[in-house]
């Protein structure tokens, strides 16, 4: 095989296995330089290169510099983002949120509060609080609601322990049809933290929770 061959059977091997430039391997332009230079030094003076073919793989070896140094911007841009989502993400411990889940918290004493997503409207939505155990201590009727997000508060009843953990359940309901109600509840930012997937919040109900998971900042 000629080095003019070796040159184009690796240029192949580059665009089959890196078509994209975030596969690229640093360094393989001047790979494929030295291969073109070592094939014009020895190639046979009766029969050159042709004119056709050396362009074709300088057009190659261009592409696959500009794809080393989209790489090397690439890596740059990704580790100044992390900078700053976590300069971003600090200023938010001590904050409020709103994540998907089904227990009841009480802000300074009050009324425990949370919340619910119906996928459609529902001519008929019921809140159901239970104790620790899973057992329905009680029900409140919320009447018809519209699609979208909905907040509550509830104030347990006389004989019920308001300090005591409880969580809820939405049953929504459209004439005999149900309606899907995703359960939303409050929870506090205790820390931020940043890894391969990004930055995560530490929360202190929830535990650690992506930041596209968070509803809603109070």
């Amino acid at each position: 095989m000629s080095a003019l061959d070796a040159l184009s059977a690796t240029s192949a091997a580059a665009a089959a296995a890196g078509g994209s430039a975030a596969r690229a391997e640093p360094g393989s332009a001047e790979r494929f330089l030295k291969l073109l230079v070592a094939q014009m030094q020895n190639q046979d003076p009766l029969n050159p290169l042709d004119n056709a073919q050396v362009t074709s793989q300088i057009a190659q070896i261009n592409t696959v510099a500009g794809i080393d140094k989209l790489n090397q911007s690439m890596q740059g841009l990704n580790s100044h983002f992390m900078q700053m989502q976590t300069l971003q993400g600090a200023a938010l411990v001590g904050r409020g949120v709103v994540v998907e889940g089904n227990r009841l918290s009480s802000v300074d004493g009050g009324p425990a509060q949370g919340g619910f997503e119906l996928a459609t409207a529902a001519d008929r939505v019921t809140l159901e609080i239970l104790n620790g155990a899973g057992v329905v201590i009680d029900s409140v009727d919320l009447g018809a609601q519209s699609d979208g997000r909905h907040g509550f508060a509830w104030a347990p009843p006389a004989g019920v322990d308001g300090g005591a953990a409880h969580s809820f359940r939405v049953v929504a309901r459209a004439g005999a049809a149900s309606v899907a109600a995703v359960p939303m509840m409050r929870d506090h930012v205790d820390a931020v933290a940043t890894g391969g997937d990004g930055l995560n919040l530490e929360l202190r109900l929830s535990g650690s929770v992506p930041y596209g998971r968070i509803k809603a900042f109070n």
